[in-house]
């Protein structure tokens, strides 16, 4: 079970994400629906949830239009379509991320989007870390939070989106580190370890 703190985070940076004028939004991996009420009071549109978890969805009902309490694969019968489906920080926790993208296709309206953020294994913080202890220790959250299934850089998520027939609109880093450290070794790199700067990466992704 992920640490209770994701179920009530709002996520206000990712409503950047979302394309304007949207009527509807399925976010997969709700929890208690802080950033589905966001979008549903910024964008006034209808928006649904699907949590796994049973207790994060009940807080959930209260504020959305439909909460489904299940996991979401095509096994999960949803009768209606979506001008957005939203992921954030969801894809790392499934067995089977393709799967999951594959299906949403079923569930996207013409011209619908994913929008996901998606936790970046090469971050300054936590890389530099794994590199000089030699060790990768599972944490109760953050990169290496322990009910992490998958883990992604810039390439492989890009690599995914492509695989699973998505053409990615907007990729655009996350929650930038303010180090120092990281701002000297990567001049000293040449910039070679830019992408480390993120701890996580924005998508917005159509399929083809």
């Amino acid at each position: 079970m992920p640490n209770a703190q994701y179920y009530k985070l709002n996520r206000s940076e990712m409503l950047a994400f979302i394309p304007p004028g949207i009527t509807s939004l399925l976010d997969v991996g709700c929890g208690e629906g802080y950033f589905a009420a966001l979008v549903k009071e910024t964008f006034r549109c209808e928006v649904w949830g699907v949590e796994p978890v049973y207790e994060p969805s009940l807080e959930a009902q209260k504020k959305l239009d439909k909460v489904i309490n299940g996991y979401f694969d095509a096994s999960l019968k949803i009768d209606r379509k979506f001008d957005v489906i939203s992921f954030n920080d969801v894809l790392e926790h499934l067995v089977d991320p393709w799967s999951a993208l594959r299906y949403c296709k079923d569930l996207l309206n013409p011209g619908g989007v994913i929008v996901t953020s998606i936790p970046n294994i090469l971050y300054f913080h936590d890389f530099m870390q794994m590199l000089l202890s030699r060790d990768w220790k599972y944490e109760e959250a953050g990169i290496f939070d322990k009910t992490h299934l998958r883990f992604f850089t810039k390439k492989s998520i890009e690599r995914m989106f492509q695989e699973c027939g998505y053409d990615i609109a907007t990729q655009q880093g996350i929650r930038p580190t303010d180090s120092k450290k990281f701002y000297l070794f990567n001049i000293a790199t040449f910039g070679y370890w830019a992408e480390s700067q993120f701890l996580q990466y924005g998508i917005q992704a159509k399929p083809r």
